[in-house]
């Protein structure tokens, strides 16, 4: 009975190791069957209006075309032959995935908040993310200065579905097994940074086997999406390109959310006029009044 258990366990271990080793991916199966699962909970609200300093999107690259009019992150695999639904992140595997942004703004930006996103295959849209951690770079990781987070603390403030399934051209509008959940690093205190390039690397850890994986950026009609690193095995000692598993391994870029303040762009400041403007205004004001009695006396004359 024993040696029927271990050998039951190996088993077990060799169909699931290929997926449970490392995750660094998750590739689109040809001989998937699409899944709908029920909706179980709402989306969120997404950030938008003038808090959003930055979108490394788009996410979406087809609205209400999804199940109960659910926007869609579709991978072309069809069309463009791609082939990775997303990028591994998660913290029992110790990989993590990092992009850039750029300030260009002369006063800087406070930083409020952070909104990444992630999915486990086979979840309903009740979320199952329980941690996120993060950190800020100077420069692209593993080089330069880690000036924000680290990677362990999980600073996880908010979870939930973000009405967006990650599907592709041959289960859109079918497949609900993958859906987006969008999840929120409200931070403690404004962080302020100055114009220049930073890096953002992160990790996320879910209560289900597969993944949590990061969905790429998806532009119709457009392969290669941006310059995105992943750690694979070591939590960010060393990182690489992350590229699409396709035939044209083609380099992928990762959608985020930075809210918060462009310093200096707030209510303009109202000048108070200097001694010589007000001299000048008076003056006009004299002369106009001079040339109103001039008019009025000539018309009584």
């Amino acid at each position: 009975m024993k040696a029927r258990v271990i050998v039951g366990a190996l088993s077990a271990l060799l169909l699931v190791g290929p997926a449970v080793a490392d995750q660094a991916r998750e590739d689109f199966n040809p001989g998937e069957v699409a899944t709908s699962n029920p909706a179980t909970a709402g989306p969120v609200d997404l950030p938008q209006g003038p808090s959003v300093l930055y979108d490394n999107g788009p996410l979406v690259n087809s609205p209400g075309t999804g199940v109960g009019g659910a926007d869609e992150a579709v991978l072309q695999n069809v069309s463009l032959g791609l082939n990775t639904l997303g990028a591994g992140h998660q913290v029992l595997n110790g990989n993590r995935v990092a992009d850039d942004f750029t300030i260009v703004d002369p006063g800087g930006w406070d930083i409020d908040a952070f909104t990444f996103f992630a999915y486990q295959t086979g979840s309903s849209t009740t979320s199952t993310i329980t941690a996120v951690n993060f950190r800020i770079h100077d420069a692209a990781p593993p080089g330069g200065t880690v000036i924000f987070g680290d990677n362990t603390t999980n600073v996880l403030t908010s979870t939930g579905w973000s009405n967006v399934y990650r599907v592709t051209e041959t289960t859109t509008g079918v497949a609900t097994d993958r859906p987006v959940m969008a999840n929120t690093v409200q931070l403690a205190s404004p962080l302020h940074l100055d114009p220049g390039t930073y890096w953002v690397d992160w990790q996320t850890d879910g209560s289900l086997a597969s993944g949590p994986w990061a969905p790429p950026i998806n532009i119709n009609g457009t392969a290669a999406t941006g310059n995105a690193l992943q750690s694979i095995g070591d939590n960010g000692v060393t990182f690489a390109a992350l590229l699409d598993g396709g035939v044209g391994a083609d380099p992928m870029g990762l959608p985020f959310i930075i809210e918060g303040v462009i310093v200096g762009s707030g209510t303009p400041v109202i000048e108070v006029p200097t001694v010589g403007t007000v001299g000048f205004v008076a003056l006009c004001l004299i002369l106009g009044a001079l040339a109103f009695v001039s008019l009025r006396r000539r018309r009584t004359a």
